[in-house]
């Protein structure tokens, strides 16, 4: 029995979660749910026992020095507890730690076992892929979900995906199989750049968690960070001619593909967002390893921290007929 002493009954509970590792490319998903937990002073209330889930040849320990005694810090996921909103408020459950390398099931049973206990009405669970996508265009931001009825409601996908799957899989289709709404949002980030930090999605995510759940969030710098993120990588790519065709490759697709989209719902959604942010602004201030591809990961997204002054664009993956023009003169 999951004992929760000190954590008052929450209004309206919605989980929010995030883990490190292979569903979390560039950091997008951990740093948004990191971002939520900072910027509404969210308080722990339990973590996960490490010794049940983590091995630490893979994620090791740390050793700090506080006030001269040496402490450690073990690899786990933490839970916390933030009351958003004024006139009407709601509580947000966040989760943030590492994927689990072992014992799975039991690892998603224990996290239910919390919503559950907690009232938690909708599970939203956070990632990050690499993708083929320009880092010059809005970030891609996929909504998936397993129940049909919640896919016509949000105005989600019903999640078709067949392959391997990573915790963020795992826990949706745990939440589904316990009749736990369950939704996850899917960051692509582009691949040749998937360094951390990566703010702009981060700040993709964290806009369509706002519309998704209806609760204003404060953004802090991040606008300012995506901007500047931006910058960096096109200076970047500028001084490699051959990325800087492959990215104007990509944009050149992308614009195509998303013609339509660009003229209709897309506009909408962000001068709603627009609206509420202004409105937002005049009233009360709110409170204050390889990772997955787009092609083999939970059809989902990725992200960084060292700025992109540190991440250099890698090279695009080259042709066939490129390589077989290279043989060809070699001959």
């Amino acid at each position: 029995m999951i004992e929760l002493e000190g954590v008052p009954e929450l209004i309206d509970p919605v989980m929010v979660a995030a883990f490190e590792g292979w569903n979390d490319a560039g950091d997008a998903a951990s740093t948004a749910v990191a971002h939520l937990d900072r910027e509404w002073k969210g308080e722990v209330f339990a973590a996960l026992d490490a010794e049940d889930y983590y091995d630490f040849q893979v994620n090791r320990p740390t050793v700090f020095i506080e006030n001269g005694v040496r402490k450690i810090t073990w690899p786990t996921t933490r839970l916390s507890v933030v009351r958003v909103g004024g006139e009407k408020p709601r509580d947000l459950v966040l989760v943030r730690g590492i994927e689990p390398s072992m014992r799975w099931r039991s690892f998603c049973n224990e996290i239910l076992g919390f919503a559950h206990e907690l009232g938690v009405e909708l599970v939203v669970v956070l990632g990050a892929l690499l993708g083929d996508t320009p880092h010059t265009r809005p970030v891609p931001i996929n909504g998936t979900t397993s129940d049909p009825d919640l896919a016509r409601r949000m105005d989600l996908e019903e999640t078709k995906y067949e392959g391997p799957t990573g915790i963020v899989g795992i826990l949706q289709e745990a939440c589904s199989h316990a009749g736990v709404p369950a939704v996850s949002l899917w960051a692509a980030v582009p691949h040749y750049v998937s360094q951390p930090p990566n703010p702009k999605a981060t700040l993709a995510l964290l806009n369509r968690l706002e519309d998704l759940i209806d609760v204003r969030i404060p953004l802090g710098e991040l606008p300012e960070d995506a901007r500047a993120w931006q910058v960096g990588v096109d200076q970047l790519a500028s001084e490699d001619s051959e990325v800087a065709e492959y990215v104007q490759t990509l944009e050149e697709a992308r614009d195509t593909a998303e013609l339509p989209e660009a003229s209709g719902e897309a506009i909408a959604r962000e001068f709603e967002r627009y609206l509420r942010r202004r409105d937002g602004a005049s009233g009360p201030p709110g409170p204050p390893g390889g990772h997955a591809t787009a092609e083999g990961g939970d059809g989902e997204p990725s992200y960084r921290r060292d700025g992109p002054e540190r991440a250099r664009p890698s090279k695009p993956p080259r042709r066939e007929a490129d390589q077989d023009a290279d043989e060809s003169s070699e001959e």
